[in-house]
């Protein structure tokens, strides 16, 4: 039975096998495992950030993986609509 692939490998697997690894074992494998922050918490940080980079692609994972991890949909709304009134002058 093979293993459903990550997100990293879906995106970069076959270009960059070593990012990849270092993804899926570095930061997902013992960053988000560390006990300090729950895993809700740095979801919420982590799509925070992401909206505030304006980072759309990684967004996308991010919110899913932010509801796995026990953030509510009206949660990440308002985090949303909260850093939108960050970014308003911000220029590309």
């Amino acid at each position: 039975m093979s293993k459903e692939p990550t997100a990293a490998q879906k995106m970069l697997g076959d270009f960059a096998p070593k990012l990849v690894d270092l993804t899926d074992r570095v930061l997902f494998g013992e960053v988000w495992e560390r006990p300090e922050l729950s895993k809700r918490d740095r979801s919420l940080a982590t799509v925070a950030a992401l909206v505030a980079m304006n980072r759309p692609d990684q967004l996308r994972f991010h919110l899913g993986y932010a509801v796995q991890n026990g953030v509510k949909k009206e949660e990440l709304i308002e985090v949303i609509t909260h850093l939108a009134f960050y970014q308003a002058g911000r220029t590309q």
